[in-house]
């Protein structure tokens, strides 16, 4: 027969195979319950951690998204890592005991640390999950003494929250004294800048060195200006000067003198010609006149001579101021450029100064803020929910136990039957008959066929069967009950 079953008579089979299923089913459930009640107890108990979204204002550039699931991965690593286990061992005093000593001693030989060992054994009941789409992590540990587990989670807890401190504060520490340091040469610095500056402006006598500076510039524009315009002084002089000593000589024409003087002798020669056409040469009127008219003249030539002097001494005085003008701008000028050269060696050693000063209250400052930090010893997380003792074990879970096995002993009461039933095959229905192609099946007496054979209602005449061909075949015996 073929080893493809139907529904029909996978059913068939249990059916016909009850006992085999019930006694399979029932002994799983009773393994089950036998093995729930020799394993031994196991209690668990449960904390939770709520992490602080607050961003510290001291670090806040420096901290990561403290919502984001990196972040909580970190810390669920941290709480499962070995320091964190030693430090709970420590916590606990698991160490303290010489039966704890010895028992660490046979098993490593010493080869690791202690808090190591027993840190190990504590991560092996350790469970640590992050809540989904929140801010709380789940710590859980399970182990045989209620009492324990509940100080096992609330000591990883606990322990979290010291070295979560720990791991904030402990580099601000460091970096206070690499910046502690760095103070000390950057005050160096600024102390040496500024020495350098003061000695200079000792040095040279400068108070206020802009102001000088512009003092010393608006006297030398001053002696500019007085030199330009005795320049052009010099230059009237001169053209008046080479000019000078005749009737159309500015000085002449311009001195009031010399003027009177020919006022004086037109009068006396006008004079002179109404006489002569009256007197003769040897009048002595005309004589005086004559007399007066060469003394007028010679008056005007003097005063002539006296102006173009003049003229010459103011054009020499003038050259002599513009050489004394001369003098002085070349001196002020060089006075000017000196200040300006110390101004420029001083604002180097101003900015000197300044950078020094800007470096050493840069680090002053990030030395204060990390001095703050070292001092900031709030935890980052709350203990939302702490363990307390469980007062039930949570395995084994007698109910889930008995579940398993009944879906089990099912499973293998099911496999076993219709294992049987393959290795000791037996006709079960119609279906069965169909072994070889091209034989037919002669008939089927049904069970309530054989029953009315006594009964009243026996059906009469032959039975009606299908001819059957010739064959070799055997013949099969319809077993319905066997």
């Amino acid at each position: 027969m073929g080893s493809n079953l139907s529904v029909r008579q996978v059913l068939l089979i249990l059916r016909l195979r009850w006992p085999l299923v019930v006694a399979l089913f029932t002994l799983v459930l009773i393994a089950a319950a036998g093995v729930s009640m020799v394993l031994p107890k196991k209690y668990t108990a449960d904390t939770s951690l709520l992490l602080d979204i607050r961003a510290d204002p001291l670090v806040a550039t420096l901290m990561p998204s403290i919502a984001s699931r990196e972040y909580l991965g970190t810390q669920v690593e941290i709480i499962q890592s070995d320091r964190l286990a030693g430090r709970v061992v420590r916590m606990l005093g698991m160490t303290e005991g010489p039966e704890a000593v010895a028992q660490w001693r046979q098993a490593t030989q010493g080869r690791i640390p202690i808090e190591t060992y027993y840190g190990s054994m504590l991560r092996s009941g350790l469970s640590v999950v992050p809540a989904r789409n929140t801010n709380l992590i789940d710590i859980s540990f399970t182990g045989s003494d209620p009492r324990f587990v509940a100080a096992v989670a609330n000591a990883f807890a606990r322990a979290y929250m010291e070295f979560s401190v720990e791991l904030r504060v402990e580099p601000s520490r460091q970096y206070g004294t690499f910046f502690d340091e760095r103070l000390k040469s950057l005050r160096t610095q600024f102390e040496e800048a500024q020495r350098k500056l003061s000695t200079f402006q000792r040095e040279r006598g400068i108070v206020a060195s802009d102001e000088r500076v512009d003092v010393e510039g608006a006297k030398l524009n001053t002696i500019m200006g007085q030199l330009a315009a005795a320049q052009a002084e010099l230059a009237d002089t001169s053209s008046r000067q080479r000019n000078t000593g005749t009737d159309t000589s500015p000085d002449v024409q311009q001195s009031a003198v010399v003027q009177s003087l020919k006022s004086e002798l037109a009068r006396a020669e006008t004079r002179l010609s109404e006489i002569s056409s009256i007197v003769g040469s040897n009048h002595p009127q005309r004589v005086q006149l004559e007399a007066q008219i060469g003394s007028i003249k010679q008056q005007i030539t003097a005063e002539m001579r006296r102006v173009s002097g003049a003229t010459a001494t103011v054009n020499r005085v003038t050259g002599q101021k513009i050489a004394e003008l001369t003098s002085m701008a070349e001196a002020q000028k060089r006075v000017v450029l000196s200040l300006r050269a110390q101004r420029d060696e001083m604002a180097v050693l101003q900015r000197d100064l300044e950078t020094a000063q800007r470096a050493y209250d840069a680090v002053a400052t990030r030395r204060s803020q990390v001095s703050l930090e070292s001092q900031a010893d709030q935890a980052s997380a709350r203990v939302l929910t702490p363990a307390s003792e469980p007062l039930t074990h949570s395995s084994p879970n007698i109910a889930k136990n008995m579940l398993a096995a009944a879906a089990l002993g099912i499973i293998l009461s099911i496999s076993a039957a219709i294992g049987w039933e393959l290795l000791d095959r037996r006709v079960r229905s119609a279906s069965d008959l169909a072994i070889i192609e091209g034989v037919p099946v002669l008939g089927v007496v049904s069970p309530s066929a054989e029953r009315g054979r006594s009964g009243p209602h026996r059906p009469r005449g032959p039975l009606n069967l299908p001819q059957p061909a010739r064959s070799s075949a055997p013949q099969l015996t319809l077993d319905e009950g066997s």
